[in-house]
């Protein structure tokens, strides 16, 4: 890569990724796209991060991620919607109280599909797959696809054999800092 094309990919980083982001390192974060957390946002190694990206909580983001172009993960509560002293445009921002800010937590080796949105207060279990255009409002098991709006298990990625060898291999190939998957651990294998 030349010196101005290395300059413009940290300038990007720059004017991308806001306050309260930490960790990151090896982070690549495509054109538009905007990084930022209310209180504090935890990002792990080798996050890939598309084009026209929002992600606007707090919360951790595991390493090897793969958010795709147009995705997102925003606040579902980022307005007080039910104040009638105000329209909801001009209503108190939630993500100011942090005991209504709900944090995202989103394992390792996930992807995170074109268009598709994950809201808050979800935790997305390692090896998942989100579908593009997928809205994910609840928890998503480790090792699942789910597709649609609201986004619902389509099936596994892996076998459990298969699933065990995955992260068997990852953690050869120097992801060090992934950990066995709890369900492998529990399994005993």
């Amino acid at each position: 890569m030349s010196i101005l094309g290395k300059t413009k990919d940290h300038l990007s980083k720059i004017l991308a990724v806001r306050e309260n982001v930490h960790g990151a390192q090896n982070l690549h974060v495509g054109p538009g796209s905007v990084i930022w957390a209310p209180n504090r946002l935890e990002i792990g190694d080798n996050v890939y991060v598309g084009k026209h990206v929002t992600i606007q909580v707090d919360g951790t983001i595991g390493d090897e991620v793969l958010f795709a172009n147009g995705s997102g993960v925003v606040g579902r509560l980022d307005h007080d919607y039910t104040s009638v002293e105000h329209p909801v445009r001009s209503a108190p921002w939630v993500g100011l109280h942090q005991e209504q800010s709900q944090p995202v937590v989103i394992g390792s080796d996930v992807w995170v599909g074109f268009n598709a949105v994950v809201m808050s207060g979800v935790t997305i279990g390692n090896s998942a797959i989100v579908a593009a255009g997928a809205v994910v409002v609840k928890d998503v098991p480790e090792n699942s696809i789910v597709a649609g709006s609201p986004a619902t298990h389509i099936k596994y990625r892996f076998t459990a054999a298969e699933f065990k060898q995955h992260w068997v291999s990852l953690q050869s190939k120097s992801v060090n800092r992934l950990p066995m998957p709890r369900s492998l651990i529990y399994l005993g294998e």
